[in-house]
């Protein structure tokens, strides 16, 4: 087991591009531990190669998120590396669906988008969750999205909106059961952010989408649990 008593581990999904690659990096600037997963372990691993260039404090693993099995292994495997697990980012997502309406949804592609944006988090959270009750202390971000908002909500990207509107609600209920345990789950909107998902028209950095989310990520103990920010600040949804 690796010695870690001197920074907190952390574990980022989805993050061999993008947002999560990013917060990857500036989780590691931080002096935290992390663990870098991701579905395709080839361009995981090329994403890990990159940051080690700057930090040693970076570790790969592969992780499907759709499959038990997979969320499973990679419990077992941190629990045998590290011993313990103190802040979950679930940032991987798929499917901004701009060719749907809900009328015309493919209502197989929708569910997809569920498992994954909805119930892979929920997996994550029901795996890793019990490991920071152990220690008294966590910290959790769920990845969501201003097309989660129900205040001005449109009929556009049906699927993704509804997965990130139900994230939303996941996040508060875990916060509710979680009160007064040290655990703190926050949904964080990273805005629009250049992406491949976001384009490049988007007119944020991806360094800047991953500081809402490094913010929500190091919470200080009195912080807030339950709510759903961009910029650290909380948003009326």
């Amino acid at each position: 087991m690796k010695n870690t008593a001197s920074k907190r581990v952390a574990l980022v999904t989805g993050a061999n591009r993008g947002i999560g690659m990013e917060v990857c990096r500036q989780l590691a600037q931080q002096n935290y531990q992390v663990i870098l997963s991701s579905r395709d372990e080839k361009k995981g691993k090329k994403a890990v190669e990159m940051l080690l260039q700057g930090f040693s404090n970076i570790d790969y693993h592969q992780l499907d998120i759709s499959q038990t099995q997979s969320v499973e292994t990679l419990k077992e495997w941190i629990l045998t590396t590290y011993g313990r697990l103190d802040v979950l980012i679930n940032n991987a997502a798929i499917n901004y669906d701009t060719w749907q309406q809900p009328l015309n949804a493919n209502l197989e592609e929708c569910k997809q988008t569920v498992d994954v944006n909805l119930f892979g988090a929920w997996r994550m959270c029901q795996a890793f969750i019990p490991l920071m009750q152990q220690n008294d202390y966590g910290r959790v971000v769920n990845v969501s999205s201003g097309s989660g908002m129900l205040s001005g909500m449109g009929s556009e990207t049906p699927a993704y909106g509804i997965s990130k509107a139900a994230l939303n609600v996941l996040t508060i209920k875990l916060a509710k059961e979680l009160k007064n345990s040290g655990i703190l789950i926050n949904s964080v909107c990273p805005g629009w952010v250049k992406t491949d998902m976001g384009g490049q028209h988007a007119p944020r950095s991806v360094e800047e989408g991953a500081q809402s989310i490094l913010w929500a990520a190091t919470l200080a103990d009195d912080g807030p649990s339950g709510g759903f920010f961009r910029d650290g600040i909380k948003l009326a949804w």
